[in-house]
């Protein structure tokens, strides 16, 4: 588990200056993975009392710039944030419940990066997202049926 500090420590590494909506977002996020940004801001402000909508954007949108945070946005959904940044890893989402869970690359280092034709890219990244049912909702299909 992370502490204040260590979120300090991050913020700080990234070359930002350190604020009390900084570290709660940054807070919010490591707990929280996969939150949109109204749990975020929720959060936030159970944490922090008082905080704008446009202060907890303004900080999401920094956070992400500067490589801390990741912003993921799987079609049919809202912006979803995570602190777990720099490895290549994909997400299982729920089609019933929308719920998504990380899941590390298929095999070894990055195949994914091997594209058919790269059509002259410098290919660095690939998001792949997975779709089915989670257990819950994959148990509650079978139970109806």
């Amino acid at each position: 588990m992370s502490t204040a500090s260590d979120f300090e420590r991050m913020l700080r590494g990234a070359a930002l200056r350190v604020t009390a909506p900084r570290v709660a977002v940054l807070a919010a996020v490591h707990n929280n993975p996969h939150s949109d940004t109204d749990s975020i801001l929720a959060l936030v402000r159970g944490s922090l009392g008082a905080v704008s909508h446009q202060a907890v954007y303004d900080v999401l949108r920094a956070l992400t710039s500067a490589g801390l945070i990741r912003r993921i946005q799987p079609m049919g959904s809202v912006a979803r944030y995570e602190t777990r940044v720099g490895d290549n890893h994909h997400h299982l989402v729920c089609r019933s419940c929308g719920v998504i869970a990380d899941v590390d690359c298929a095999v070894g280092d990055a195949p994914c990066l091997t594209a058919s034709h790269d059509n002259g890219f410098v290919l660095d990244e690939a998001e792949v997202i997975y779709w089915g049912l989670c257990p819950d909702c994959s148990t509650a299909q079978i139970t109806h049926s």
